[in-house]
């Protein structure tokens, strides 16, 4: 195999067709099927990427001594000029097979590069399965839907089960339950499109000129923070870090042993959300940069001191963070019916991370108008729903998957030090220390209600941002930016925060230590100035404040779609018109 044949687009297009995951690399065309499966950041995070130039998130994301390993994936080089970006098979991306004819674009000395560039660039070589968006006129104060452009009831309709009734009965009154659903489909659409309008006036233009000069001042940008010596992790700090901890956990010790067990608990509520600002940390390989060591130090935290999955964790984490706020794909946006942060959850989607579908039915219709009042108190009991998803992991086959041979050791590990905490927090303590059942029960409620703050963080950046979907054409450095908020806070209280305020910064670069962030900080607002890419920061307050308008603005949205549906079903009408 030559490595440095020059390949065509068709071609590129053609491996993807056959199943192949090819993901661009600078100038090189990678071939990553054998790595799949032995991924330690899991195999969604790849194919996330399948057929889109990932340099960006590739450097982001991995040390040079990681990065030095990608040649010997590599099977060509790209076609010269910029590589437009496919979107992937796991995101519906479809792809045609190729077959080379005499005198092929990659085989032929004679075509020049220029001449290999205009024709890959005139090559339609991958669709879309999900249906178009429309635009659509605002809603009148009449219990009316908005109308779309399209006047094809069948298009509308795919995905709903509505697409029979349209095809096969194409003269037929649609039922007032057909109304409803398709109604839902168009209104949907409406709501979609209002904030990928919002997001045209506020953000720089999808042109791909304009997405390259960002594209190029982020990793000048991204050549500073290696340049400063960003990526050093300050020891120290953790030695301040494991001062804070002790205290912590020594406190609960001691008001226990006093019988002051409310007090007690509300000190290991503390040490639980302080020290998973490690874990994370360490999920990201940014203290020591050693995957063996880090992982060590992850599992140790998060699985035998607060009784979490650590793999649970990166496995998702790592997706949320290529694919920030994506209903369909961000796994940290799918809470239906619980929460819904857009409204594309009222289509009832696909999660190509659970593989599962979220049916948005009654229950969503009642829950999530009031989500914003339900937010906090939810909030407040969020850990006893990652212990239940941590086990479903560990027991899981995408945790005997991760990493495969380079990791086998964590889920065993995972599984072991999980039990050992449950057996000295659960039995020898909740069971066998605390005297009562209504002190256990205080103790526990108490002790877990505390970790609120830390929940509530893991949201705030990002549930107040944009949701919308701007196609495989924006940045990787817009698209975080877009999606992604930074809370303003005086730095002698970082610790309290433990580095989750920085999160812009943070998707940015996420292999830099926390304690490093703030500095990165003001490299990331001079980037903004230049690229005219808006830099969101808000208090901590005011960054609550729009959370709760965001599930405030869906909740209504809801509200609006059930008033229609109700109007059809008791007048017969479409409301389409």
């Amino acid at each position: 195999m030559d490595r440095d044949r020059k390949m065509s687009a068709q071609e590129i297009e053609g491996l993807i067709a056959d199943g192949h995951t090819i993901v661009i690399f600078e100038e090189s065309v990678l071939r990553l099927d054998s790595w799949v499966p032995k991924h330690p950041g899991g195999r969604l995070a790849i194919l996330h990427m399948v057929g889109k130039d990932a340099t960006d998130e590739i450097n982001a994301y991995h040390s040079a001594a990681t990065l030095k390993t990608m040649k010997a994936f590599r099977i060509g080089r790209k076609p010269a000029g910029v590589w437009t970006n496919s979107t992937p098979p796991i995101r519906g991306g479809i792809y045609e097979k190729y077959e080379p004819l005499p005198g092929a674009l990659s085989d032929d000395p004679s075509v020049s590069d220029t001449e290999e560039s205009i024709v890959a660039d005139s090559i339609g070589r991958v669709t879309d399965r999900s249906s178009p968006t429309t635009t659509i006129s605002e809603c009148s104060n009449e219990p009316e839907c908005p109308e779309t452009d399209n006047e094809k009831e069948g298009d509308v309709a795919t995905g709903l089960g509505l697409n029979k009734v349209a095809s096969e009965k194409p003269e037929a009154v649609l039922t007032a339950r057909s109304q409803a659903l398709l109604s839902a489909a168009r209104y949907t659409d409406w709501a979609l499109q209002q904030e990928i309008d919002g997001d045209v006036i506020d953000y720089p233009s999808l042109d791909v000129d304009v997405q390259q000069d960002i594209v190029r001042k982020y990793r000048i940008l991204h050549q500073k923070v290696k340049d400063g010596g960003h990526y050093d992790c300050r020891y120290l700090e953790y030695g301040k870090e494991m001062v804070r901890y002790s205290t912590l956990f020594m406190l609960f010790v001691v008001f226990c042993r006093y019988e002051w067990y409310m007090t007690s608990a509300v000190f290991l509520g503390m040490f639980w959300h302080q020290i998973m600002f490690s874990a994370h940390d360490a999920g990201h390989l940014a203290i020591t940069n050693n995957f063996v060591v880090d992982t060590l130090i992850g599992t140790i935290v998060a699985d035998l001191l607060c009784g979490l999955s650590i793999g649970w964790w990166k496995s998702s984490h790592n997706v949320h963070h290529l694919i920030t706020n994506s209903p369909e794909h961000d796994p940290d946006t799918q809470n239906v019916p619980i929460f819904a942060t857009s409204p594309a959850f009222f289509k009832s989607l696909h999660s190509s991370y659970y593989d599962f579908t979220y049916i948005w039915d009654a229950a969503a219709d009642f829950i999530v108008p009031f989500q914003r009042y339900s937010y906090y108190p939810i909030m407040g009991v969020a850990r006893f729903n990652l212990y239940f998803l941590s086990w479903l992991h560990v027991f899981s086959a995408k945790a005997g998957s991760l990493g495969a041979s380079k990791a086998w050791w964590i889920r065993p590990l995972e599984a072991a030090f999980m039990s050992i905490f449950w057996y000295v927090f659960g039995y020898l303590f909740v069971w066998c220390t605390l005297p009562t059942w209504p002190i256990r029960i205080g103790f526990v409620l108490i002790s877990h209600i505390v970790t609120m703050p830390l929940h509530v963080q893991i949201t705030l950046s990002h549930w107040g941002m944009s949701h919308a979907d701007h196609g495989d054409g924006e940045s990787f450095p817009q698209r975080q930016l877009r999606t992604t908020m930074d809370v303003d806070c005086p730095a002698w209280f970082d610790w309290f925060h433990g580095g989750l305020q920085f999160q812009a910064v943070h998707h940015l670069f996420p292999r830099v230590p926390r304690h490093n962030l703030r500095r990165v900080q003001f490299l990331v607002r001079e980037f903004c100035d230049e690229t005219g890419i808006p830099y969101s920061i808000l208090g901590f307050v005011d960054g609550n404040m729009k959370v709760l308008d965001r599930l405030q603005a869906v909740g209504d949205q809801v509200k609006n779609l059930i008033n229609c549906q109700k109007y059809m079903a008791e007048t017969g009408e479409s409301g389409l018109h």
